[in-house]
């Protein structure tokens, strides 16, 4: 792919494609010839010697590899200059009437040599070719032709090169193409397969053989023998908790559901009937309390770990002088709002990506500019720049991490392991080349403060597409590609495209979901990786080689049919030492997770995700062989089976043998329309099980179709967002595109390398924190009231476990736990004002419940925190925001959740600041005032005072007092004291408190003290003598 093609600028619905060229020259390579292919206008580039490519060796016409092979296989196979015949060069394939060479041993090239995946691919197209009717443009010819996108036989594999001329098709190919299915019944329908009946038998003899399992010759002692048998060994492992931690674990929580059982009967036949309000609303909390406790602690009963093994991946798909079989991945990263996503934190991301571990050829970055900018793109342009020196420099010297604000502010040592003499004098002008680089990325955000009146303009005098950013067309640029992106060193860079889809007033565009379900369908029309990484853009990878991780699982042979996705734990950098407000999650991220991944998987979070591109498109997972039922023989109890009869084996073997082409036969009855729109191009890439991209497609068609599809009405009338891709109906797309794999019966792979994959930032400050938390309840609030909600969806194929779905029960429950959190939060302190209890008063016996209960409560932290490895302050910060953030933004959630589903009264989606201060922590202590404050800081005030009222009540009446005040007081100090993170939020640096927490603590303080006077706590209430009996005039 040509990195300078330019800016595809186009909208499919006004048959409106505009390509603009010369935004930025070229800057010359080093060690680079700079002839030009007069062809293309591309860098003719080098051969594998390292010596510039000549075409024709005859008259030495400058004519790249590409041009070559182009006119070798479809033209006249003369150099257009001195119209003599090309030759054969070395690493070129066959083409007919080529002679005999003896002198280029090229023996891989000779044939063209289709292996199983070139079969499947073949099958998808032929299949394709034969079940649909193009009618985009003119009629196809009478001869019946395949179409353009079809023809040419042999599917290309996504790592192959993919160059982009300047000019684009005629008129012969327009936009409105169409699919139209046959009927099943028609010729071509049968599923294409060269091998019929009797070869079912052989290839599994072969596999067998491969595996092991069938005797051949005895190996002689090859060393090479210990390195084949390594590669045959499973790729990853599970690794149980040891019994002497979870066992006991386990025998805690069922004593404390039994005593919890017990608690709860006393609690229930005991009422206070002198405060049975206080006590039914206090009954009535604690219920709601277990039953969530419940759907949460039990899907945590069976955690795991699991272990990787890079070296057997490497040995099995990186063998010595083989091709490169790791699988090709595709990447996606999402930005919308530059001012509130920096674009130094997108480059940072974009340039960790580009430098990972992994076959450079296997990796496509895809970078979604939802807010069209042309900050974004700019910014990006000089990021492709510098990922030419910063790319070679990192895999020179295995740089970890390989985003360079990080490396360069690490405070390490980062000579550590370093042999190289060069090393620190080329750390050092790396070093400097990064500060230009910042520097340029800061002009360019200074001069975006000030956007022009006439909205911006390219350096070549056309106006940015993206001026309105609510109307603009669909663009998409390729700044670094197979053909043209080059490091400095000549070596060949992953691919880097710009994508923004077209917006255009009266459509709905489904947010982050709707941009992320674009993506998976531009990359399947560029590229079509059978793999996707999804990151948010201040997600940088961490560890070079978390791509190779993830395919631990999903290459390998036993698992990896079944897996849909890889999630890896999110991590953060610039979080105070503390963790004031729980911002690493790490109970969720280190328990929760670990304990789903020994069930079904774990949950879907939004960023850090390997997918399986086919999980995505809607299909269920590969069917294994089923186990054979017991049958009795209808007389007796009989344990044995009843031998089946030669009919029904024989029928066995035909489902067999048919299950292979069940998917085939499903999608030529399947409306393609329907499911994945009117792109013939996208639908052929959804065949090719193992990625690729269709042969015969010039890259202006692909394009072209890409523009197609990022149209804003092109998921109109398909299966976008309710079955295929990124689900739509929540702002927390994530939760409900897991679920709906769950549901179909892939499970997902949790994997914790012992490096951070990805690290991102997360805000630290109060109210950020809040807002976050805020946007993740009313997602999740949306769905319990969607027809998603896990409550009622997906039992009719009875594929999702149970334990599973109490996990995603829990997760759309937690936010109604605000309700009876905030009574039992307030509940102490109108016990402290009204001297009434919400219980009675205990015996020695009922308070063994309380013992018990209690002490079952702190065993059960204990022994969680054993098994998983959290610290107990990381438990303890995540207990408290449970209640800070239970009682603030969990309550606004399911307000604005129910004033949505009943009013219609819809709310913004806000972007979480990604911006960072320059002062350590600075934002920790910087004070935002926003409503979510007010519910914690009535609460805290409403406690503060029960507290000095009841102290105060306590000392007036005496010591006999004392006693029933001091279970008052403990409730109330449980509130105050999970509240003290949020106190010290409001304090801010050195308790500097805000004027308007000042204003509204006196406020508050204020309807208390006018409501402690109206309950008179210090009158004496003294029992006398029945005045109307005795008749004393009071």
């Amino acid at each position: 792919m040509e990195a300078s093609a330019g800016l595809v600028a186009g909208s499919h619905n006004r048959n409106e494609l505009v390509v603009i060229h010369n935004h930025e020259e070229p800057k010359p390579l080093k060690n680079l010839d700079g002839q030009v292919c007069e062809i293309c206008g591309d860098q003719i580039g080098l051969t594998v010697e390292g010596d510039l490519f000549v075409a024709c060796n005859e008259c030495g016409f400058p004519a790249c590899r590409p041009c070559y092979e182009y006119e070798r296989r479809e033209g006249s196979q003369n150099c257009p200059q001195c119209k003599t015949r090309y030759k054969r060069l070395r690493g070129s394939p066959r083409v007919e009437g080529d002679e005999d060479e003896e002198d280029i041993d090229d023996i891989e090239d000779e044939f063209n040599i289709d292996d199983g995946q070139d079969k499947q691919k073949h099958s998808a197209e032929s299949m394709l070719y034969g079940k649909m009717s193009y009618g985009r443009g003119p009629e196809d010819d009478e001869n019946g032709r395949f179409p353009p996108v079809i023809a040419g036989g042999h599917s290309r594999h996504v790592s192959g090169e993919f160059p982009v001329g300047g000019g684009y098709v005629n008129g012969e190919h327009g936009l409105h193409k169409r699919v139209h299915p046959y009927a099943s019944s028609e010729a071509g329908s049968e599923r294409w397969d060269d091998k019929k009946e009797g070869g079912w038998r052989e290839r599994m003899d072969d596999w067998k053989l491969q595996q092991g399992n069938l005797g051949g010759p005895e190996p002689d002692d090859d060393p090479e023998m210990g390195l084949i048998d390594e590669a045959r060994q499973p790729l990853s492992r599970k690794v149980p908790i040891a019994s002497s931690k979870i066992n006991p674990y386990r025998m805690v929580i069922v004593a404390r559901l039994v005593i919890l059982a017990v608690f709860l009967r006393y609690r229930l036949l005991n009422p206070v009937h002198d405060a049975l309000g206080l006590w039914l609303t206090s009954v009535i909390c604690e219920i709601w309390f277990a039953v969530s406790w419940i759907l949460d602690q039990f899907p945590k009963w069976f955690p795991i770990d699991r272990e990787t093994y890079l070296d057997r991946l490497s040995l099995r798909y990186e063998r010595e002088g083989e091709p490169n079989m790791l699988a090709p991945v595709d990447v996606f990263v999402s930005t919308v709002d530059p001012m509130k996503e920096p674009p130094l934190v997108t480059s940072n991301t974009v340039l960790s990506i580009l430098a990972m571990d992994y076959p450079v050829e296997k990796i496509s970055c895809y970078v979604s500019d939802d807010g069209a900018s042309m900050l974004t793109f700019d910014s990006l342009a000089e990021t492709a720049e510098f990922a030419r020196k910063w790319v070679p420099f990192c895999k020179k010297f295995s740089i970890e991490p390989r985003a360079p604000e990080m490396y360069f502010t690490l405070k390490i040592d980062y000579l550590k392991d370093k042999v190289q003499p060069t090393f620190v004098k080329e750390r050092r002008a790396m070093k400097r080349e990064y500060e230009e680089f910042k520097v340029r990325i800061n002009a360019l955000v200074a001069k975006a403060s000030k956007a022009p009146i006439e909205g911006w303009i390219m350096p070549d005098g056309t106006p940015w597409p993206g001026n309105n950013t609510k109307d603009h067309p669909g663009m998409i640029q390729v700044f670094l590609g197979s053909n043209g992106g080059f490091d400095v060193e000549g070596n060949e860079l992953p691919r880097l495209v710009y994508v923004s889809r077209e917006k255009r007033p009266g459509f709905q565009h489904h947010k982050k979901a709707g941009a992320m379900n674009a993506l998976v369908r531009v990359a399947g029309v560029l590229t079509n990786a059978p793999f996707m990484l999804n990151l948010d853009c201040d997600h940088y990878v961490n560890n070079s080689k978390a791509v190779r991780e993830a395919m631990c699982f999903l290459m390998d042979p036993q698992i990896g049919k079944k897996v849909c996705y890889v999630q890896f734990p999110q991590r953060f950098d610039g979080i105070d030492r503390h963790d004031r407000y729980a911002n690493r999650n790490t109970v969720f991220f280190d328990i929760n997770m670990k304990g789903l991944d020994g069930i079904q998987g774990p949950v879907y979070v939004g960023t850090g995700c390997v997918f399986k591109r086919q999980a995505l498109y809607g299909y269920e997972p590969p069917k294994g062989p089923k186990r054979p039922k017991m049958i009795s023989c209808g007389c007796c109890p009989c344990f044995g089976r009843r031998r089946k009869s030669k009919h029904e084996s024989n029928g066995d073997i035909a489902s067999l043998g048919g299950a292979e082409g069940d998917k085939e036969h499903l999608m030529s009855e399947m409306n393609f329309e329907k499911k994945f729109g009117q792109s013939s191009i996208f639908v052929t890439s959804t065949l090719m099980e193992d990625g690729g991209v269709p042969p015969s497609s010039s890259p202006a068609v692909l394009l072209k179709e890409a523009i197609h599809v990022i149209s804003c009405g092109y998921e109109d009338k398909t299966e976008w967002g309710t079955e295929l891709g990124w689900i739509y109906g929540s702002i927390t797309e994530d939760i409900l595109t897991g679920f709906k794999m769950h549901c179909r019966g892939w499970r997902s792979i949790y994997c914790m390398p012992k490096r951070a994959a990805f690290k991102g930032s997360a805000p630290i400050n109060l109210s950020d924190r809040l807002n976050q938390v805020l946007r993740w309840a009313l997602g999740s609030v949306e769905i319990f009231f969607s027809r998603h909600s896990p409550l009622w969806y997906g039992y009719k194929g009875g594929k999702l476990k149970w334990l599973e779905r109490f996990a995603y029960a829990n997760t759309t429950i937690y936010p109604f736990t605000s309700i009876p959190l905030l009574a039992y939060c307030i509940l102490p302190a109108i016990c402290l004002l009204t001297d009434k209890f919400i219980m009675p008063p205990i015996s020695t016996f009922a308070s063994l419940f309380f013992i018990a209960l209690f002490g079952s409560i702190i065993a059960t932290g204990i022994l969680e925190l054993r098994w998983s490895g959290v610290s107990i302050e990381e438990w303890w910060r995540n207990e408290q925001f449970w209640v800070i953030g239970g009682i603030s933004a969990h309550l606004f959630a399911v307000v604005q959740g129910l004033l949505k589903i009943l009013a219609g009264i819809d709310t913004n989606f806000t972007v979480t600041s990604k911006a960072t201060d320059d002062d350590d922590f600075g934002e920790l202590y910087a004070f935002k005032w926003t409503t979510l404050l007010i519910p914690p800081t009535t609460v805290l005030i409403i406690n503060i005072v029960g507290v000095v009222a009841g102290i105060s009540d306590a000392i007036n009446n005496g010591y006999q007092s004392w006693g029933p005040l001091f279970g008052k007081l403990f409730f109330s100090f449980w509130v105050i004291v999970h509240l003290y993170p949020f106190l010290k939020g409001l304090m801010g640096r050195q308790n500097r408190t805000p004027t308007i927490v000042v204003i509204w603590s006196i406020l508050l303080a204020s309807i208390f003290s006018l409501l402690w006077v109206r309950i008179d706590p210090f009158v004496m209430k003294t029992k006398g003598p029945d005045t109307s009996m005795c008749g004393i005039n009071c």
